[in-house]
């Protein structure tokens, strides 16, 4: 209904008409409404035959599921409703139930609130000509005040109960709803998981020439994994798509984050990273522990990634796939603004009042005030009704908008599985953000837009009509001519190369392997760049090359014994503690989640077993 409501029958706002209430009613309960509710207005209008008739067609189709709903917001025409409703219900032998309009959870946020719809509407807080509550009791009501303001009509109350009671409703969390993967008529399996085995078997002696027992080894403990977990089809998913793409020249990138640990997802050429040669870990990617969806982070061109979309639509169906929604939320500066500008403040002291929040990332109003004397200041003196609204209103919804990657695919219709919303523009997506889908066990891809890999193609293409030709997955990683471009710090246009302060640092560090290069890439981001200096003094024997413990060199040896990357973590504890890799994982998770508690209780673990060892 919700989605009807959207896509077919939005007008201002989504609507559904009697009809369609009709046809979808089975296992709804229906209320009256409030004072716009068709029978309140009738009755208020003196049309009784009309509130009569509207009753008994909403009775007919929510048959013993109806309820004549009473409301006291302070407001005289609902007092007036009150009785009309006692007499309606007296005459049709209709149920009786009281409600009240929660728009915001406290009283005292009722102020907020009213900030908060000039914000909707764009409208500042002292037009005459905007929309406002007509009180402020719209607020979330104790079980004691309601039964204070309806004492009179206790039948009302008591169906509060019954219809709490009546409602038996459990959203299935924790399964997975993945589409099955059409497998061609000529496979010699059926099976995905056998499927997926002979692929990939294939695929490791296309690329390494060879089926060593090394490989075989780590194929058989992944593909074992991964068929415990039942994620066969979302890799034979992933290889399809990004087979389309490439079979039809649509740039795609070598892969991103952990899903490079997977020698599966190598074979199948979702990745062109090898993890054997850098030595990636599977479970840093899928972890039979703790299991959750795998999440590939796919790249294409940013000029074609629609046309992959259009062939996932095409390969399930496009009733089964769309993009999804996310939300903008008022940070701290955004709040600020946005409050600012409806109380009436010029764009000049709302600015300087904004830009007095530190710049540190996903800082909160609070955390601002105790960091800022400045704002503090301000916050107790002139700007301090824009601070109490700002601080009620931080961190809820601001717009909706579709997420940059986000795909969903159902397996089946996706109305069977979500609502679906249409934007102003006239896009459809998913109402349920990327989170939630997780949650209900839907599959989600993400399909990054990614500029430079249409530079880097149009730049092979521009070569290859001057008779040179470049295959840019087997391009030589030791050119000594391209570290010297980047030691020089000749870097613009390069993907995470270009800013002015990686190229001071590639000057300083003057890379000679690819090594290099990564763990730059690794150290240049908050907190592990406190480390850049000492990595560089290092690498050019300027600063002795320490472990921790002999242990760790063979970890630790191509950073110059600096920990830098997650893996190396969770190396040091399967090596050094004896954690599976598996916990090892989990110990990475709750380090880079700074969940405290989790880290406590390994780091008991990890002694003992260092202790052992």
């Amino acid at each position: 209904l919700v989605t009807y409501g959207y896509l077919d029958g939005f007008y201002y706002r989504p609507r559904i008409d009697i009809d369609l209430l009709r046809e979808h009613s089975d296992g709804l309960i229906c209320l009256s409404g409030c004072l716009k509710g068709e029978i309140t207005e009738k009755m208020l209008k003196d049309d009784w035959a009309g509130a009569k008739e509207a009753a008994l067609r909403f009775a007919e189709i929510f048959d013993d599921r109806f309820y004549l709903e009473v409301q006291n917001h302070g407001i005289p025409e609902e007092i007036q409703n009150i009785q009309n409703m006692k007499k309606l219900a007296g005459e049709l032998s209709l149920p009786l139930v009281c409600t009240n309009d929660a728009h915001y959870a406290k009283h005292e946020h009722w102020e907020a609130h009213d900030v908060h719809i000039c914000l909707g509407t764009g409208k500042n807080r002292d037009d005459p000509n905007r929309l406002r509550y007509a009180t402020p009791e719209f607020y979330f009501k104790t079980q004691d005040q309601m039964f204070k303001m309806f004492k009179d009509v206790p039948q009302a109350i008591e169906n509060t109960r019954k219809i709490a009671d009546s409602i038996d409703i459990e959203l299935p969390m924790g399964e997975y709803h993945l589409p099955n993967f059409p497998i061609p008529e000529d496979a010699s399996s059926e099976n995905p998981d056998d499927y997926l085995k002979i692929l990939c078997k294939q695929g490791v002696q296309d690329r390494y020439g060879d089926y060593t027992t090394d490989l075989k080894s780590r194929l058989d403990h992944e593909l074992k994994v991964i068929k415990k977990m039942g994620f066969a089809g979302y890799f034979l998913i992933t290889a399809d798509f990004v087979k389309y793409a490439k079979d039809n020249t649509i740039p795609v990138g070598p892969g991103r984050g952990s899903a490079a640990g997977s020698l599966v997802s190598y074979s199948l050429g979702i990745t062109t990273i090898d993890p054997m040669r850098h030595k990636l870990l599977f479970e840093r990617f899928l972890n039979p522990d703790r299991i959750s969806m795998p999440d590939i982070d796919i790249d294409f061109c940013i000029e074609r990634r629609g046309e992959v979309i259009d062939y996932i639509k095409g390969q399930y169906g496009e009733n089964s796939v769309t993009q999804i929604i996310t939300f903008g939320k008022m940070k701290a500066r955004q709040v600020i603004r946005d409050v600012g500008r409806v109380l009436g403040y010029s764009f000049g002291e709302i600015d300087r009042l904004a830009k007095m929040i530190p710049t540190t990332l996903n800082i909160t109003l609070e955390e601002a005030l105790a960091q800022s004397a400045e704002l503090k200041e301000a916050a107790d003196g002139q700007f301090k009704e824009v601070i109490n609204y700002s601080k009620v209103l931080e961190g809820m919804n601001r717009h909706a908008s579709i997420h940059a990657a986000g795909v969903v695919i159902a397996p089946g219709d996706l109305t069977d599985y979500v609502p679906l919303y249409r934007s102003p523009q006239g896009d459809v997506t998913s109402q349920y953000d990327m989170k939630g889908l997780e949650e209900l066990g839907l599959l989600k891809l993400d399909f990054l837009g990614l500029r430079n890999l249409t530079v880097i193609y149009n730049a092979v293409k521009l070569l290859k009509e001057r008779n040179k030709k470049v295959n840019i997955e087997k391009i030589d990683l030791d050119d000594p001519e391209v570290y010297k471009l980047f030691a020089k710090g000749l870097t613009t246009g390069v993907f995470q190369f270009e800013s002015s302060g990686m190229r001071e640092f590639l000057k300083k560090l003057k890379p000679t392997v690819i090594e290099d290069l990564i763990a730059m890439n690794a150290l240049y981001r908050p907190g592990p760049m406190d480390n850049i200096d000492d990595f560089i003094a290092r690498k050019h024997g300027k600063k002795k090359i320490d472990y921790p413990h002999p242990e760790m060199e063979p970890i630790l040896e191509e950073t110059y014994g600096i920990i830098v990357y997650q893996e190396q973590v969770m190396q040091i504890a399967h090596e050094i503690a004896g954690f599976t890799l598996a916990e090892a994982d989990i110990m990475r998770r709750a380090m880079g989640k700074k969940i405290k508690k989790l880290m406590d209780e390994l780091k008991v673990k990890f002694i003992e077993g260092a202790e052992k060892k």
